[in-house]
């Protein structure tokens, strides 16, 4: 099939009546069946390179992709079009999933999207060789490489499929954040068969700006002004859940239309925030990086992130997501340097410990192990424990085992020694991306030159409109109005404790502050864990100021404290003034048996079982209003503990009062 009968055909099916030339170049080989690493921009127009190839072939075409708003977004486009297509991943039910595993074996659908992760199904693994496959895509296929910005394990099973799969069934992985090095080892992994088709990554309609700042209220006080005067919608990136609230919470205060957005949000929620951010609903939306990978807004005006990236990738990434209606958008970046403790600390972390390897690797040579229990056995978190299990099995310390239908993981007799020089290496090799990205802060030349160098586009020319082009030092501090202003918020912002459940009459509650958003968790620690004496008159005072602001017209008969593992009378004496001040009785909760601190455990399952029936109360709560007192709220579970205890006991209403919720510092959430 030549060009001109491709578009010809392209028109009839896809409604589009022409390919670009790197488009059409990337297709020409997908037919003659070879295998190519598509290196284009975002908003290129990449899904174009896999679906019109995709409606050629007899048999199906299986895209693997980690987005699925994205995926979700193109399945609707596609069978409007009246290509049959359809996705399995992780969020729907298993019986959905194997309903569409079934057609794409019985020839029904042209064209599979599915997540990566979903390749450990065992229903999965046994269709597959069922399917009659013509064509596979690696979408953000970055994510194959240990080098690259968002490695995912799940992405190796891709390669272990390919290897089953005749060589002549044609491969295409696509990605718009490449390095020399990352497509290289993507190279590698498919086959050194593949070509590299690499377009020019230079956004004109962009302008890159980093403006230096001295601390979080300058941060705070920028974003307002800026938001205030700016025309269209777009985006705050933050680097915590915790900041997507703060900044959120502030600017609210302050008249504009935004909402925080984050990973841990409930699915529905999240779901509803983004129709109405594609509907302009808001002026902005504060978010982690969660939001905005495969939702394609194409009027992003404005993108400001308010801490810097851990690489150039990440933040090219992240930019890209705006102006891809090609009208110009502005970019910002809000730096200080003593940001660079998040993202070092997140570097520096993002391989676990040698210890931790240790502790699977003794528990699976006491016995075979699924994911679930290796957790349990060890008290790692998913994603550590994830990514421990792929090196493990990389370097052939531990195998997978089919037990039945359950997948399991064991430990191989003579296995060779753990070898951490890989990680080293790795560790390094980000430490030298985020050297990079604090060059970029400071750089004098083009900063979307900068960009595109480093991405390995050697082609691109300077822009002429970033901060660098035009010759401007950005620098900000607040005013004396605008530190009052933001004085008036903290001293009024108090972190909502959300404990609500259907088989509780709990309600939810209420913190003085974030741990680490004031000194609040300085004092909390010297208080507790260096003999700091009682909390002060100020945590009393700020604690008394939230349950007021919060309950002030909810009528309680009972103050209980939760009595502490480790921290003495601190919170007996605590509550003991709190119930003095609102004049209500007060009693402790009784422990029926010893438990361990909840900070100890990683995982949700091992702090329920640490507190679960370690509650009672020796006296009559029948339809009795209760406020439940404790210094730190952290996952929640030994509230939820203590709150099913009481309400079966009858009491009517249960309300948790602390002085601080813990912060969390996930930067990918």
């Amino acid at each position: 099939m030549n060009r001109q009968e491709a578009e010809l055909k392209l028109k009839q099916i896809l409604g589009f009546d022409n390919f670009f030339d790197d488009q059409w170049k990337t297709i020409d080989r997908v037919l003659q069946k070879k295998r190519v690493l598509l290196i284009e921009k975002t908003g290129f127009g990449k899904s174009l390179t896999f679906q019109f190839p995709a409606t050629q072939f007899d048999g199906l075409t299986i895209i693997f992709s980690p987005l699925i708003a994205l995926m979700r977004d193109q399945i609707k486009s596609l069978n409007e079009k009246g290509i049959k297509a359809d996705l399995i991943n992780s969020q729907e039910t298993n019986k959905r999933n194997d309903l569409i595993i079934q057609k794409a074996i019985n020839n029904e659908l042209k064209i599979l999207y599915i997540t990566p992760e979903r390749l450990t199904s065992a229903s999965w693994q046994d269709a597959v060789s069922q399917m009659n496959i013509s064509f596979i895509v690696i979408d953000e296929a970055h994510c194959i490489s240990t080098w690259g910005h968002e490695f995912r394990p799940d992405f190796r099973r891709i390669i272990k499929l390919m290897q089953l799969l005749p060589s002549n069934i044609p491969v295409l992985a696509t990605t718009a954040t490449a390095t020399l090095d990352v497509a290289e080892d993507i190279k590698k992994q498919i086959g050194n068969n593949i070509e590299i088709i690499r377009g020019d990554l230079l956004r004109e309609n962009l302008k890159l700006n980093v403006i230096h700042v001295e601390n979080e209220e300058d941060k705070m006080a920028w974003m307002l002004s800026y938001l205030k005067n700016v025309s269209g919608n777009g985006l705050v990136y933050t680097g915590t859940t915790i900041n997507t609230e703060i900044y959120s919470k502030w600017l609210e205060s302050q008249k504009l239309n935004t909402i925080f957005y984050h990973g841990k949000m409930d699915g529905n929620i999240k779901k509803d925030i983004e129709k109405e951010w594609m509907n302009d609903k808001y002026k902005a939306v504060i978010a982690t990086n969660a939001l905005g990978m495969g939702i394609d807004k194409s009027n992003i005006r404005f993108i400001i992130h308010t801490q810097i990236t851990q690489s150039l990738i990440h933040y090219y990434q992240e930019i890209g997501r705006a102006g891809r209606d090609g009208k110009t958008a502005e970019i910002f970046l809000l730096f200080n340097l003593k940001d660079t403790a998040l993202p070092l600390s997140f570097i520096n972390g993002a391989r676990p410990s040698v210890e931790k390897y240790g502790k699977v690797i003794s528990a699976l040579k006491e016995e075979p192990l699924g994911e679930k229990n290796l957790m349990k056995a060890t008290n790692l978190k998913e994603t550590q424990a994830r990514t421990i299990k792929a090196d493990l099995l990389d370097q052939k310390i531990i195998r997978e085992v089919m037990y039945g239908r359950s997948k399991k993981y064991e430990y191989q007799h003579n296995a060779p020694e753990l070898d951490t020089t890989v990680f080293e290496k790795l560790r390094n090799h980000r430490l030298e991306e985020f050297n990079k990205m604090l060059e970029y802060t400071n750089t004098d030349s083009c900063k979307m030159l900068y960009l595109c160098n480093y991405l390995g586009d050697t082609n691109s020319k300077s822009c002429e409109i970033c901060d660098s082009c035009l010759h401007k030092k950005n620098q900000f501090s607040m005013s004396e109005n605008d530190k009052e202003k933001i004085k008036k918020f903290q001293d009024n912002f108090f972190p909502v404790l959300e404990v609500e459940t259907a088989k509780t009459n709990l309600i939810n509650g209420v913190a003085s502050s974030y741990y680490g958003f004031s000194n609040v968790g300085t004092i909390i620690h010297k208080c507790k864990y260096h003999n700091g004496g009682d909390y002060p008159v100020l945590l009393l005072k700020q604690t008394l100021r939230a349950f007021d602001r919060t309950f002030k017209y909810q009528k309680f008969d009972l103050v209980l404290f939760i009595p502490p593992t480790k921290s003495g009378k601190l919170v007996e004496n605590f509550a003991n003034k709190i119930a003095s001040t609102l004049k209500l009785p007060i009693l402790p909760l009784v422990k029926t048996r010893n438990t361990k601190e909840q900070k100890i455990f990683q995982i949700s399952a091992l702090k329920v079982e640490n507190i679960k029936d370690a509650f009672d109360i020796n006296i009559d709560i029948i339809d009795k209003s209760i406020l439940v007192i404790d210094d730190i709220f952290d996952s929640g579970a030994t509230i939820k503990e203590i709150g099913k205890m009481l309400t079966t006991k009858g009491a009517k209403i249960i309300v948790p009062l602390v002085i601080a919720k813990t912060v969390g510092g996930d930067i990918a959430n």
